[in-house]
C-alpha cells in the first residue's frame, strides 16, 4: 500500500476517518460514512486511498483535525502544514507561504499551474513521497541585541570618543562641536532609516550592505559597492589594529617600557600578534567572536562611567588643575562655547576640516547589517538594533562634548607654578595640555585613568573584530553571485555556520600587509570615502525605490521618506568631498571601473531591482508621450514585422530585416503555429528565441500566435504587435518558392497575407535569396526544439496549409521536395525542403539530403546580355570574416559538426561584408519613396557600405530619355541620396521575346488547364484583361537579366495586386518572372505615404 501511495498522483487525496457527518458541496455527490480528506502527501493510520471522484464527508472536518494538519506525534511541524488541502474534484491549493518561496528553495511548495487547473487533459507528473519533517536549522543565529546593537555600539564608540573628541571641542567650541556631532548623526540616522526600509522589504540573506544594494539597484551597483566595501573593511582591520598598537605603545612609554623602539617596529610586532589572535577568534566561529565583543563592550561602558564620575568628582590635586581640568564651571562653559580654530597638525583648521576629522567616528552603523545572514530575524533586528545604537551613541558623543567643554580649559601649561601665578593659559612658548593640545583629556578627567586605556583597547579591538567579520561575509555573498570572474573559491563556506574561511584568510593577508607597511595616514581618508559611498548608495536605493514605486516595494518599516533619503545621499557625497576631494574622485573612479566590468559581463541574474522597474516606467512614459507626438516624414523609421517563423530557422531573413532596423527602429519576429500550444510551450519558445536573438546580437522582439492559420495569424500579428506609435509599419516576408506546387488553400493564404498588409495600410517587402531562406533542417536546432505538446494534431497532413522554403510564420514539421520550375528557366533549389507543412513542432522535422548549391547557367541571359554570367551569391561575393566570437561559429549541423563552407555562406548571407558592387534599385512606381529609402539605409551599414546605388526608372517614350534621367538625378540630389548612375528604361512596352513568353506559359500551365473537369484557377478573361501588365513584367524580366544579373542586391517596387482583379497564381507568376535565377531580390511596396522629403 505504501508503494501505491508513493506513486499516487499528488492531486489525489487520501480518505481518513472523521467525526463529521455527511454533507453536499457544489452539487456533487457524497459518500456515506465519516470521512475527510487527508493532507496532500501525508497519510494517517487506517486511511485508504481514493480516487479523484471521492468526496470528503464534511468541509468542517478539515478544521477539526487541525492538530494533524500542523503537528506530527512528536510535536514537530510536518510537510503537510506547508502543502495544500485538496477538496473533492479540485486541484486548487490553499494559500501557503511555501508556495511563494524561490523555486530553487528546498522548502518551496508547489502551486498548480493554470494549464493544470484549466485543461482537463493535462495531469501533473507523479511525484514520490516527500519527507514529512522540515530540516532543522543548525546555524547559530543571533538576536537583535547580540547581532546588531552590540556590534554597532562597539563600532561607533571608537577611539575618537577617548582621544579626539576633546580636540574637536577645543577647536569648534561646545556650540559648533555639538553641531558637528549632530550633522554626522543626521547623516547616519538618515542612512539608518533608509537601510531599515530596505531590510524590511522582504527576507534579507547574507551579504549585508552588498545584498541590500544589489537587490535594490541591481548587480552593477551592488557588485561595485560590494568590492570596495569589502576592501574598506579589510584595510580598516589594519587601521584599528594599528590604533590599538599605538595606544599600547603610549601606555608602555609611561612605564619606560618598549619592545624595540616604541615606534614603527613595535607597532608591527604587536600588530602581527594581535591580528593573528583576532583572526583565530573569528575562524573558530561567530559565537566566540560575539562573546569577545560583549566583554569589550562591558569594558567600554565601564570606561565611560569612570569618565562621567571623574567629571563630577572634579580635580583631585593641583597637578590636574595645572593640566587644565578645573571641574564644572559656568564661566568656563561660556568661554568654551564659541569656536577658536587654531593651526594644528600642519594646517589651519575650520569648521569643515574639524568635521572631516570627526565624521569617521560616526561610521560603523552597518556592522550589524553586514552579518545579516547570521541573524535570526534580520527584518526585525537590523532596524531596531541599528537605530537604537545610533540614538545611544549620539547622546554619548554630545554628552562627552559638553562635559569636556564645561570642565577642561582650552590651553594649559601643566606647570603648578603657573597655576599659582595666574599664568596657566600663557602659552607663548607652547602648551602641552588643554583641549586643543592634549589627546589625554579623557584620561585626565576620568576617575581612574587606566580605564581609559582599557576603553581605547576595547574600542580598537572591537572595531577590528567587526571589520574582520564584515569583510569576508560581504565578499562571500558577492562571490556566490559570480558577478566577477575567478572569485568562486571565496564564496565557499565551511562548517555548520557556512563560515567564509577563504575570505578570512584573504582579509588577514590584506590587513597584515597594511600593518607591516604601517603607513595608513594616506589610506585612511580613502577608506572613509569607501564607507560613505556605501552609505550614499543605501540612501539612493531607498529614494529610487520610493520614486519608482514598484508593486513589490512594501517595507514594513514606515519611518522613512524618499526625499529624506535623497538628502542623505547628497550629504554623503558632500562629506566625501569635504573630507578629501582627491580621494573622493578616486572612490568614484573605482566605483565606475567596477560598474563597467559588470555592465560588460552582463551577468544572467534577475533580482527584481528598482532599476528594472525604472526601465519599465521610463519606457512606458516614453511610449505614452510618443502617442501625442505627430508623425513627421523626417522622423520616419521602418518598423518591421518579420514573418520569420522561428528566427533560428530563417537566419538570412532575420539578418536582412535587422540590417535595416539596427540602431534605427524596432523589429518584431512573428511566429505562427497552426496547432494550439500550452503556456509552458509558449514560454519555452519565447525564452529560446530571445536567447537566440541575444546570442546573435540581434535586438528584436519575438511574437508568437498559435492555434491559427498562416493568414489569420499574420493578420493578428499585423494588427496587435507593438504599442502606441511603437508598432510595425512594414511587413517583411520570405518569397514562397513552391507556389506552383503547394495546395490551393496554402497559396491563397499567402496571397491573402499580401492583401491583409495593404488593407491595414502597412508597407510590404518580400525577400528572395538564391539558395532560400529556411535552413531549419540543415542547422542545429538547439534553440528550436519545443516542449512536447499534449494537444492532438490533425490527422490529414495534406489538409494543413504549408509554407515554402522561404515562407515564414508557420512552424515546420515535414520536409518534402517540390518539382523544379518550368523548362528553360530551371533553378536548382537549395535543398529538397521545398514545402514546410505546419503540422506540429519543429522537433518532428526530418533532415533533407545534401543540398545542391550551384545554379545552372542562364541560356536566355546569355542571349540577351551576350555573355554568360554565373554568380554564386552565397560565397564568392563575400569577404570572409570568420573571427573568434563571430556569429558564424554559432551555426552547426544537427550532429554538432561545422557547416560546409557553401552552406555556411548561404546561412550567413546577410551577415557578411559585401565586396564592392552594386545595389540596383528599380524604382518603377511612386510608392512614397520606400523603394529608394530601404537600399539607402543598407548602404549606411558596414556590411553594405562598399556598394553603390544604381537607380532604374521607366520612361513612356524614347524621346523622354534625357529629360527623365535629369529629372530623376535632380530628385535624388534633393533627397540627398548618393547614387552612382541613373538608367532610364524606355522600351518597357515592347513585346517580350518568344523564350520569355514560353517561360511564362510554363509557369501558369498548371493553372489554366482544365483536364480534371474543374474550373481553371487563371481564367482566359483574366489573362486578356491583364495582358498588358503581364507583358510589362516579362519585359522587366528581360531588362533585369540584361542589367542586374551580377548585382549584389536588387530592390524593385512590388507590383500592386488589385483586389478582385488578379488571382493568386497569376500574381505569383509575375513575381516568379521578376525574381527567378536572380541575385538576392527585395520586392518593396510602400503604403503610398511619403517617407522622403527634401525640406529641412
Amino acid at each position: 500500500m505504501t508503494d501505491a501511495l508513493s506513486k499516487r498522483n499528488r492531486f489525489k487525496v487520501n480518505r481518513v476517518d472523521s467525526g463529521g457527518g455527511n454533507s453536499e458541496e457544489d452539487g456533487d455527490e457524497t459518500e456515506k460514512g465519516n470521512s475527510s480528506e487527508a493532507i496532500e502527501m501525508g497519510e494517517r493510520p487506517g486511511s485508504a486511498a481514493s480516487n479523484d471522484g471521492e468526496r470528503a464527508s464534511s468541509p468542517t472536518a478539515l478544521l477539526s483535525q487541525g492538530t494533524y494538519m500542523t503537528m506530527n506525534e512528536s510535536g514537530q511541524r510536518t510537510n503537510a502544514a506547508t502543502k495544500s488541502l485538496r477538496h473533492q474534484l479540485t486541484r486548487e491549493a490553499l494559500p501557503r507561504l511555501d508556495n511563494y518561496r524561490n523555486i530553487l528553495s528546498i522548502q518551496a511548495g508547489h502551486r498548480p499551474t493554470l494549464d493544470e487547473l484549466h485543461n482537463a487533459t493535462i495531469h501533473e507528473k507523479p511525484q514520490g513521497e516527500k519527507a514529512t519533517e522540515v530540516v532543522q536549522d543548525t546555524f547559530v543565529k543571533f538576536g537583535w541585541i547580540k547581532g546588531v546593537l552590540v556590534r554597532c555600539l562597539l563600532n561607533i564608540w571608537g577611539v575618537m570618543l577617548f582621544l579626539r573628541l576633546s580636540w574637536v571641542v577645543g577647536q569648534a567650541g561646545i556650540g559648533e562641536g555639538v553641531i558637528i556631532i549632530a550633522l554626522a548623526c543626521i547623516v547616519t540616522t538618515i542612512t539608518g532609516l533608509s537601510m531599515s526600509a530596505i531590510s524590511t522589504n522582504g527576507n534579507i540573506k547574507g551579504g549585508g550592505t552588498y545584498y541590500m544594494i544589489s537587490r535594490s539597484l541591481g548587480p552593477d551597483f551592488g557588485a561595485s559597492i560590494g568590492v570596495i566595501f569589502a576592501v574598506a573593511n579589510a584595510v580598516a582591520v589594519a587601521m584599528y589594529t594599528i590604533g590599538f598598537c599605538e595606544s599600547l605603545n603610549d601606555l608602555l612609554k609611561t612605564f619606560d617600557l618598549k619592545i624595540i623602539d616604541n615606534g614603527v617596529n613595535d607597532v608591527r610586532i604587536i600588530g602581527t600578534i594581535t591580528i593573528i589572535l583576532l583572526t583565530g577568534i573569528v575562524v573558530i566561529g561567530l559565537e566566540w567572536e560575539t562573546k569577545a565583543q560583549i566583554v569589550l563592550l562591558a569594558i567600554l561602558i565601564i570606561a565611560q562611567i569612570a569618565f562621567v564620575i571623574g567629571s563630577i568628582m572634579g580635580p583631585m590635586d593641583d597637578e590636574e588643575k595645572a593640566k587644565g581640568f578645573v571641574g564644572y564651571s559656568s564661566e568656563l562653559f561660556v568661554e568654551n562655547f564659541s569656536p577658536d580654530y587654531q593651526y594644528s597638525e600642519g594646517k589651519e583648521h575650520s569648521f569643515f576640516t574639524v568635521f572631516s576629522v570627526f565624521f569617521p567616528a560616526a561610521t560603523g552603523i552597518l556592522a550589524g547589517a553586514n552579518i545579516s545572514g547570521d541573524l535570526k530575524d534580520p527584518q526585525h533586528a537590523i532596524p531596531k538594533g541599528t537605530m537604537l545604537a545610533i540614538a545611544i551613541t549620539s547622546v554619548t558623543y554630545v554628552g562627552f562634548a559638553i562635559i569636556c567643554g564645561a570642565t577642561v580649559m582650552r590651553q594649559a601649561t601643566g606647570n603648578i607654578e603657573d597655576l599659582y601665578n595666574g599664568t596657566l593659559t600663557n602659552c607663548t612658548e607652547g602648551c602641552e595640555w588643554g583641549l586643543q593640545n592634549s589627546f589625554q583629556v579623557i584620561e585626565l578627567v576620568s576617575a581612574f585613568g587606566p580605564l581609559i586605556y582599557a576603553g581605547c583597547f576595547a574600542a580598537t579591538l572591537s572595531s577590528a573584530l567587526a571589520s574582520l567579520v564584515s569583510a569576508p561575509k560581504v565578499f562571500q555573498a558577492l562571490c556566490k553571485d559570480k558577478l566577477y570572474p575567478y572569485l568562486g573559491p571565496f564564496g565557499r563556506g565551511y562548517g555548520k555556520n557556512n563560515e567564509p574561511v577563504n575570505g578570512y584568510i584573504l582579509t588577514f593577508i590584506i590587513a597584515l600587509g597594511c600593518i607591516i607597511i604601517a603607513e595608513l595616514n594616506a589610506i585612511a581618508p580613502l577608506i572613509s570615502n569607501f564607507f560613505l559611498a556605501a552609505y550614499g548608495l543605501v540612501n539612493y536605493s531607498t529614494f529610487h525605490a520610493e520614486m519608482v514605486k514598484p508593486v513589490g516595494w512594501r517595507p514594513t518599516f514606515r519611518y522613512y521618506n524618499g526625499w529624506l533619503s535623497l538628502i542623505g545621499a547628497i550629504l554623503c557625497v558632500a562629506v566625501m568631498f569635504l573630507m578629501n576631494w582627491p580621494t573622493a574622485l578616486v572612490t568614484f573612479g573605482c566605483l565606475f571601473a567596477l560598474y563597467i566590468v559588470v555592465i560588460y559581463r552582463k551577468p544572467d541574474v534577475n533580482w527584481g531591482s528598482s532599476t528594472q522597474a525604472q526601465t519599465y516606467k521610463a519606457a512606458l512614459n516614453s511610449i505614452q508621450e510618443l502617442v501625442h507626438i505627430e508623425e513627421h516624414v523626417k522622423n520616419y523609421r521602418p518598423q518591421i514585422l518579420v514573418l520569420s517563423g522561428l528566427p533560428s530557422a530563417r537566419p538570412p531573413l532575420v539578418d536582412f530585416g535587422y540590417s535595416i532596423c539596427k540602431h534605427l527602429s524596432m523589429m518584431v519576429c512573428g511566429h505562427i503555429v497552426k496547432t494550439p500550444l500550452n503556456q509552458r510551450t509558449r514560454t519555452s519558445y519565447t525564452q529560446r528565441m530571445y536567447h537566440w536573438l541575444r546570442d546573435h546580437k540581434i535586438k528584436a522582439f519575438y511574437s508568437l500566435a498559435d492555434n491559427t492559420g498562416f493568414k489569420e495569424g499574420a493578420q493578428a500579428l499585423m494588427q496587435l504587435s507593438g504599442l502606441g506609435k511603437m508598432k510595425p509599419n512594414m511587413v517583411l516576408m520570405g518569397y514562397k518558392r513552391d507556389w506552383n506546387t503547394c495546395p490551393e488553400e496554402e497559396l491563397n493564404a499567402y496571397f491573402g497575407v499580401i492583401h491583409a498588409a495593404f488593407d491595414i495600410y502597412l508597407s510590404l517587402a518580400i525577400l528572395r535569396a538564391p539558395e532560400g531562406l529556411d535552413f531549419s533542417g540543415l542547422i542545429a536546432e538547439s534553440y528550436i526544439s519545443p516542449v512536447p505538446i499534449a494537444v492532438s494534431a490533425p490527422a490529414d497532413r495534406s489538409a494543413v496549409p504549408s509554407g515554402s522554403l522561404d515562407v515564414p510564420g508557420v512552424v515546420a514539421a515535414t520536409l518534402k521536395p517540390s518539382a523544379s520550375t518550368a523548362s528553360g528557366w530551371s533553378e536548382k533549389k537549395a535543398n529538397s525542403q521545398e514545402s514546410l507543412h505546419s503540422q506540429g513542432s519543429s522537433s518532428e522535422q526530418t533532415p533533407p539530403g545534401t543540398p545542391a548549391m550551384k545554379r545552372a547557367n542562364d541560356l536566355q541571359a546569355d542571349s540577351l546580355a551576350g555573355s554568360t554570367a554565373v554568380v554564386n551569391h552565397g560565397g564568392s561575393g563575400m569577404k570572409k570574416n570568420k573571427k573568434k566570437g563571430s556569429r558564424e561559429n554559432l551555426f552547426t549541423d544537427p550532429a554538432g559538426n561545422p557547416l560546409p563552407k557553401e552552406l555556411l555562406n548561404n546561412v550567413t548571407l546577410f551577415q557578411r561584408k559585401q565586396k564592392k558592387g552594386i545595389i540596383d534599385v528599380w524604382w518603377l512606381y511612386d510608392d512614397g519613396g520606400l523603394t529608394l529609402l530601404l537600399p539607402y539605409i543598407l548602404t549606411t551599414r558596414p556590411n553594405w557600405s562598399s556598394c553603390k546605388l544604381r537607380v532604374f526608372c521607366l520612361a513612356n517614350r524614347k524621346e523622354e530619355l534625357d529629360s527623365e534621367q535629369r529629372r530623376m538625378a535632380a530628385m535624388l540630389s534633393k533627397f540627398r541620396i548618393d547614387f552612382s548612375d541613373v538608367i532610364v528604361i524606355t522600351d518597357i512596352t515592347k513585346k517580350p521575346s518568344e523564350s520569355t513568353r514560353n517561360y511564362f506559359d510554363g509557369l501558369i500551365k498548371n493553372f489554366v488547364k482544365n483536364e480534371d473537369g474543374q474550373d481553371a484557377r487563371i481564367t482566359e478573361s483574366e489573362m486578356i484583361a491583364l495582358r498588358d501588365k503581364t507583358n510589362r513584367h516579362m519585359r522587366l524580366r528581360e531588362q533585369l537579366l540584361l542589367h542586374s544579373k551580377t548585382s549584389n542586391l536588387i530592390v524593385m517596387t512590388l507590383p500592386m495586386p488589385r483586389k478582385g482583379t488578379v488571382s493568386a497564381p497569376l500574381y505569383m507568376a509575375w513575381l516568379e518572372l521578376l525574381t527567378a535565377n536572380m541575385p538576392p531580390f527585395l520586392l518593396v511596396r510602400g503604403n503610398q505615404t511619403s517617407v522622403l522629403t527634401f525640406y529641412s
